[in-house]
């Protein structure tokens, strides 16, 4: 993996912050990279699901009469 000198400089000084590695802290921001990348998918295929199968109004309607919102 080939890095700039100042992304290394800035690794450098930030793990040395939260007291690790360098190789630590480079494992760990790619584990959050991979893992927002992956949510990101999921919440794509959430909103590509919702476009393509709206919901309908009747959907939820059976729920009305069991809803209490405690204003009684």
């Amino acid at each position: 993996m080939t890095l700039t000198e100042e992304i290394v400089e800035s690794v450098d000084v930030i793990a040395k912050k939260l007291k690790m590695t360098r190789s630590a802290f480079t494992r760990q921001a790619l584990k959050d990279a991979v893992e927002r990348y992956e949510k990101s998918i999921l919440e794509k295929q959430h909103i590509d699901g919702y476009k393509n199968h709206p919901v309908n109004e009747e959907e939820f309607s059976v729920w009305e009469n069991e809803q209490d919102w405690g204003d009684k």
